[in-house]
């Protein structure tokens, strides 16, 4: 006995074939490779068969047309009527469809290219913010796991100006200042009130401006002296830092 490709319901399945069907979109179909609803199968068949005759219809609508030739007529065609034009004395009316024409090609290059424009400076500036705002915010204990949290903030906040990022008031045309109420706030600036404002981006020991600010033992006083600075570089710090706090000594290599 052929197996039946669905039932509406379970208890409508043999017992015997219980095994050969699953639920899909609320009915029991036969789990096979390569079944396809009758339905389906006819829908498939008949928009193939519209989109076939449409090719074909579109074929004999153009069978025989050059393309390189019709424009090649529609060009001699406006030449022709451009004479007609300047005999007439109408060179005015000439001289103004040629310029609409113009217009409109450099109206549509320059929209693509304004739109090429605008998506590579999106892109600079959300490298050039996230970069900066990680390596500042990675000084002061910035989390791994906050990263994408701190760069889309500053996204919202900053925008790059002369190439270099700049806060804006929530109204994205004010310039927002710093501390001095005159000049603008800088990234560094705005990481520090993020230290306070946002703490959980940032791990428990950082606060007040970097690692280097860290008092006490353990990890926080190995942090007081950056071993992977120049300065104060040390082997033996730098790879017990790493087994103890891989975190801390990820963020102080990048910080060096």
């Amino acid at each position: 006995m052929a197996l039946k490709l669905k039932y509406t319901s379970k208890e409508q399945v043999p017992t015997e074939h219980a095994n050969f069907y699953v639920e899909r979109e609320g009915a029991f179909v036969l789990d096979a490779d390569g079944v396809v609803e009758k339905s389906k199968l006819d829908e498939f068949r008949t928009s193939n068969v519209a989109l076939l005759k449409e090719n074909g219809d579109f074929k004999k609508r153009f069978e025989g047309i050059d393309p390189d030739a019709v424009r090649q007529l529609a060009d001699d065609k406006r030449k022709l009527e451009e004479a007609q034009q300047v005999k007439a004395g109408e060179v005015d009316k000439v001289i103004e469809a040629r310029l609409k024409a113009a217009r409109a090609e450099w109206d549509k290059q320059h929209g693509v290219v304004v739109a090429e424009r605008d998506t590579l400076h999106g892109r600079l500036t959300a490298i050039q913010i996230d970069q900066a705002v990680v390596t500042e915010a990675t000084k002061r204990g910035l989390r791994a796991t906050a990263i994408p949290d701190i760069t889309s903030r500053a996204r919202t906040n900053f925008k790059l100006v002369a190439g270099v990022p700049q806060a804006f008031e929530s109204d994205g045309q004010t310039a927002r200042v710093g501390k001095d109420g005159v000049t603008p706030m800088n990234l560094a600036e705005w990481v520090d009130a993020l230290v306070s404002d946002a703490p959980h981006l940032f791990e428990s020991n950082a606060g007040g401006g970097a690692a280097s600010n860290a008092s006490g033992g353990g990890a926080s006083a190995r942090a007081s002296k950056n071993p992977f600075r120049r300065d104060s570089w040390n082997l033996t710090e730098q790879m017990k830092l790493q087994k103890s706090d891989p975190q801390l000594a990820a963020r102080l290599k990048s910080a060096a």
